[in-house]
Order: structure tokens, then C-alpha cells, then sequence
């Protein structure tokens, strides 16, 4: 059964006072009557803490005392190893490689034990079941787990309460829990899922109607799913979410819009949304973006401000 709103609102309640409410602006530069939604400000720098700390609270005893593990490129990882770290709880996640050194650093930081060994995502997710079948550890998934989406969504509570004309909600999507964990918030808005060209994870699913495995490349590493989530494309196809790709041209323009004119200083998975609004590839109105993280390594931010 696909989630609802009540799942979502029951979520509101487990996180209350646990994360931050984070700002919504209005942007004229964007469009009359168009918002940005500023999860970059949420603890741990994204919005994963949200899915995190509601996922943790269902745990019994029992779970707390085998440990947790996550897989991730960087944001889930931290939200993990934060929250985990505040319910004193055990915690392995499962990176790659090609993942941005300050965000494994930061899931360090954190306390959580990081496994480095896979050279991609799809090994990594390989290497994620054999730690569950070792060690039994509970998987907290990073997009595809019910009470991990319903968290996420109650971001969507925040920016309808301060913006109630919004008609058009624009997410970043990269495995799909925070675009279904939204649409379950707000089933009578328009809900989009926006991806780079080269990450498609929810695009495809989309498209063929279940999950199929795609190759992310983009410099929205935190886009970089390997495939759609299960219950997240259930959650999708039952409230007709509409998806949409953007350039990495695209991606960038839309970052250095957000750090110059909007002050955000995002990463670029969090600058889609707005990249397909600053492309024209929206109609109708009024829109609201999802600026999702702001953990990004300095090096990265400073060669795409660069560019022109």
C-alpha cells in the first residue's frame, strides 16, 4: 500500500523539535509567486536528517543493540552516522570510491565506521548486503524505505504552510524518497521530479513502470542513484508524479544563480530543481523548488563559479 499524507503527518510528529523548520523564500528573480525551499539549512547540511530520525524511531531494542547501516554517496551518510550518534546507537555506511572526500570525512566526524572498498555505486550496494548477511545489522535505506520517505516528505508540510498558493512543488530526485515522500505530503499539488541528464534513476522507472539500473554521471553526485526505489515508485505512479531531466550546463547555471543571487550556497544535486525552472521547462504556476543540501566540497563550488 502506497504511502499517505497521514504517514507523513504521523512522521511530523516522531521529528518535532528534533530538526530544523527551515525557510522558505520567495524569489521574483525566478518568477512571480515562485519559492525556494531551504533544506540546505537542515542539521547535517541536508534533508536526510528528516528520514533518518524517523526511521530511528521505530527501532526496538533489540535493533538498536545489533548497529545500523546505510549506503551512500555523502548526504544519507551524514544524516545517518548524526542520528545514529544521538540515539547511541552503532553505525556502518557503505561509500564508494568516487565519493566527495568532505562528505565521507563528515560522516567520520560523526562517528560512524565507513566502508571504502567499492569502486562504484552498483558494487557498493553489493557490498551493503554482504554486511547485513555478516553482521545483522538494521539497513536504513537512504531513498527507499517507508518511514525513511515519510520523514523526508515533511519538508513538504513546512513549505505549504508558509507558501499555501503554491501549485507546483520541483524536487531534486535521485533514488526518489524525497520527490515520493513529497508527493505523499501534498497529493493535491503538482509534484515534479527533476534529474540530470546523465543520473535517470526515477526517469526510467518512470518510464518502464519498475525499477531498472542506470549508470549515474553527473556533478550532482548526490543525484547518483543506481536505480529507482521500489516503494518510492509506488508512491509516484499512485499520485502521477511528472519527471523532467536537466543538462549539467544547465545543473550549473542554476548553482551559480542560487550562490550569487539567491545567496544559497548549495551543492549542485541541490540545484535542479531550479535549473528547470531557470531553463524554461516549467509551466504554470506558483512553483516551488527544493534547495535539498549544501554539503559540497570547496573545490567543486569554486570551479563551477568559475565557469561561464
Amino acid at each position: 500500500m502506497a504511502l499517505t499524507r497521514d504517514d507523513v503527518l504521523q512522521a511530523a510528529e516522531r521529528i518535532r523539535g528534533r530538526v530544523h523548520r527551515t525557510p522558505t523564500f520567495s524569489s521574483r528573480t525566478l518568477g512571480e509567486r515562485t519559492y525556494l525551499k531551504a533544506e540546505l539549512f537542515q542539521k547535517t547540511g541536508s534533508f536526510k536528517a528528516r528520514g533518518v530520525l524517523n526511521k530511528l524511531s521505530s527501532l526496538t531494542p533489540e535493533e538498536k543493540e545489533r548497529g545500523v547501516i546505510g549506503i551512500s554517496a555523502g548526504n544519507h551518510a551524514q544524516a545517518l552516522a548524526w542520528g545514529a550518534a544521538l540515539e547511541q546507537i552503532d553505525c556502518l555506511v557503505v561509500m564508494y570510491a568516487s565519493a566527495s572526500a568532505a562528505k565521507v570525512a563528515a560522516t567520520r566526524g560523526y562517528g560512524a565506521a565507513v566502508d571504502l572498498e567499492a569502486a562504484d555505486a552498483v558494487e557498493a550496494f553489493e557490498r551493503l548486503d554482504e554486511h547485513i548477511r555478516q553482521t545483522g545489522r538494521t539497513l536504513v535505506h537512504p531513498f527507499d524505505d517507508p518511514l525513511v520517505i515519510a520523514g523526508q516528505g515533511t519538508l513538504a508540510l513546512e513549505l505549504l504552510e508558509d507558501a499555501p498558493d503554491v501549485e507546483t512543488i520541483l524536487v531534486p530526485t535521485g533514488g526518489g524518497g524525497l520527490v515520493a515522500g513529497v508527493a505523499a505530503a501534498a497529493p493535491d499539488r503538482r509534484v515534479v521530479a527533476v534529474e540530470p541528464e546523465g543520473s535517470t534513476a526515477v526517469h526510467d522507472a518512470l518510464a518502464a513502470g519498475r525499477p531498472v539500473p542506470v549508470t549515474p554521471v553527473s556533478i550532482a553526485d548526490g543525484l547518483s542513484a543506481p536505480f529507482g526505489g521500489e516503494r518510492a515508485l509506488e508512491v509516484l505512479q499512485a499520485n502521477r508524479v511528472e519527471s523532467l531531466l536537466v543538462s549539467e550546463e544547465e545543473i550549473e547555471v542554476a548553482f551559480r544563480f542560487l550562490y550569487e543571487r539567491a545567496k544559497l550556497a548549495c551543492e549542485p544535486a541541490a540545484a535542479v530543481a531550479v535549473a528547470a525552472i531557470l531553463a524554461g521547462k516549467i509551466e504554470g504556476g506558483p512553483l516551488a523548488a527544493v534547495v535539498s543540501g549544501g554539503n559540497v566540497a570547496t573545490e567543486t563550488a569554486s570551479a563551477i563559479l568559475a565557469r561561464r
